[in-house]
């Protein structure tokens, strides 16, 4: 896998960043970005190979994130929502899925979504609501059984990719039982309207905008088949809900680095020691980024769910939304007031590079989950409000 994927994100990466500024300055979301990424297969990068998909692991699909974000961080901060979606879906294997209590159908049931996917469908992710954020255990939106499915009712923010998707990832807690929060592919179509709300400072091509729900689904559109899931599965998986960011602002940080490099050679300002030193630092910054992102990857394709793999996850996403800050600010720096227009891909960058730690896990959340495990605490349990 890990050839043919990796090859194909460096090929994309310069058609993305090619369109990156027209898409950045519109707010509009990169649609031939999305063919590119389905002709390549890359749809179906977390797909099983028995279901026709390419099998990656984590640390792979952190390698592809990472080159495509060289490209356009909106782009593959979308693609990011999918690989979620799928990832999770096929690390569901017949031994978790006995102590999950996953059915049969259920089961049969995720193998379609996945074939779909493998076959070019794609998949975006609407958690996180106004007020609530991705809290899960702080949702509004309900569900409710109903004769031959289930009926889902409620708002979210912040869905990257709204409106393009061929389907998406529901959470809502149950109407009959308020703590009980389960998760639904809902189908794109009738019953989901797109509400245009996305006009932001940073990753504005990711047409992240509001998405307003009151649709029915068959019941196989319950993910797992049972209902509850979705909090244990934050707590089983948290790589797919706060470290498979890390890779996209790794990428990010990784671009700023590449095109202040440009800048400064072609305006021959590289002969500044006080610039060379930012670029050497940032460098050095990021790829430390690089290799606890690595690691963190590595440990959760060995063990997943670990307490120190779940440690390195944290602290993926903490290093990486901290580090493509300050190098891009430190790039845009040194690159000088010229690098401020609008249109000059270090402005975009930078602009982008400063959602990484405002993205859940915040980095604040995730340095307070890490003091409270250091501590030796139960960083998923202690605290003032619940982590999900």
């Amino acid at each position: 896998m890990t050839v043919h994927a990796l090859e194909a994100a460096r090929r994309l990466a310069p058609r993305l960043a090619a369109r990156a500024a027209d898409h950045d300055r519109d707010g509009s979301f990169p649609v031939e970005d999305f063919a590119d990424l389905r002709a390549a297969g890359l749809f179906g990068l977390m797909v099983p190979r028995e279901l026709g998909g390419l099998g990656a692991t984590f640390a792979e699909y952190a390698a592809v994130a990472t080159e495509l974000a060289r490209g356009n961080g909106a782009t593959a901060l979308v693609f990011n929502m999918h690989a979620s979606v799928t990832g999770a879906l096929g690390a569901v294997n017949e031994e978790l899925a006995e102590t999950l209590g996953v059915p049969d159908e259920a089961l049969a049931a995720r193998d379609r979504l996945l074939r779909a996917a493998a076959g070019g469908a794609w998949y975006a992710v609407a958690m996180s609501e106004r007020g609530a954020g991705a809290r899960l255990s702080q949702l509004s939106t309900v569900y409710e059984a109903v004769e031959g499915g289930w009926h889902l009712k409620g708002s979210k923010a912040f869905c990257s990719g709204a409106g393009h998707p061929d389907g998406y990832l529901v959470a809502a807690r149950s109407a009959a039982d308020q703590s009980v929060v389960s998760q639904f592919l809902v189908p794109a179509g009738e019953g989901i309207t797109v509400e245009p709300t996305w006009d932001s400072l940073g990753m504005r091509a990711t047409s992240s905008h509001d998405v307003h729900l009151d649709v029915t689904v068959p019941a196989d559109r319950l993910l797992g088949g049972v209902e509850g899931l979705a909090l244990v599965v934050a707590q089983l998986m948290p790589h797919w809900l706060v470290a498979s960011y890390a890779a996209v602002y790794v990428g990010v940080a990784r671009a700023s680095i590449d095109a202040a490099a440009e800048h400064l050679n072609a305006r021959d300002l590289a002969g500044l020691p006080a610039v060379r030193a930012r670029l050497g630092r940032a460098d050095a910054a990021v790829a430390a980024a690089e290799l606890v992102v690595a690691e963190a990857a590595r440990r959760v394709d060995e063990a997943p769910g670990d307490a120190e793999t779940n440690r390195w996850v944290w602290r993926a996403k903490l290093l990486a939304g901290t580090t493509a800050n300050d190098v891009a600010a430190s790039m845009l720096e040194a690159a000088g007031t010229s690098a401020t227009r609008r249109g000059h891909p270090l402005e975009r960058l930078y602009r982008d590079a400063r959602c990484g730690s405002l993205h859940p896990a915040t980095s604040d959340v995730c340095a307070d989950w890490l003091g409270i495990a250091a501590l030796g605490g139960d960083p998923d349990r202690d605290g003032a409000t619940p982590r999900w």
